[in-house]
């Protein structure tokens, strides 16, 4: 079983795969990991041997953030735009798009679902 940064990735995946399970590893970085390390990107995570495993892991280790380090990075940066009261900042408080998206229509992933009219209740169902 391969296990890279706390991360036990699926043993029937290929490894070019199996490496985006790891945050802030997508399919490009993931290909350009294996050019580097001169793993097979068509092996499966199961056939890879313990060598493999060990240049992976020190590569990845050694050159990218990923992970909790990442995740904590990134929620440094949006507090940090939030503290000095930035426009991005402000949007990130308010849960609402950053990036200049509309509000009106369309913002439903930033500000969920909403009830048509509210306080209206539903009539009793009848017996």
């Amino acid at each position: 079983m391969a296990r890279i940064a706390g991360i036990d990735l699926p043993r029937d995946k290929r490894i070019e795969i199996g490496l985006t399970y790891l945050y802030g590893i997508g399919l490009s970085r993931s290909q350009e990991i294996l050019a580097q390390t001169g793993v097979n990107p068509d092996t499966r995570v199961r056939d890879l041997s313990d060598e493999d495993v060990m240049k992976l892991r020190s590569y990845i280790e050694s050159t990218y953030q990923i992970e909790g380090d990442l995740r904590r990075l990134e929620n440094m940066n949006i507090k940090r735009l939030a503290d000095i009261g930035t426009y991005r900042g402000r949007r990130h408080r308010q849960g609402l798009p950053v990036r200049g998206q509309r509000t009106r229509t369309n913002a439903r992933t930033r500000r969920g679902r909403r009830i048509a009219i509210a306080g209206k209740k539903k009539p009793a169902a009848k017996k």
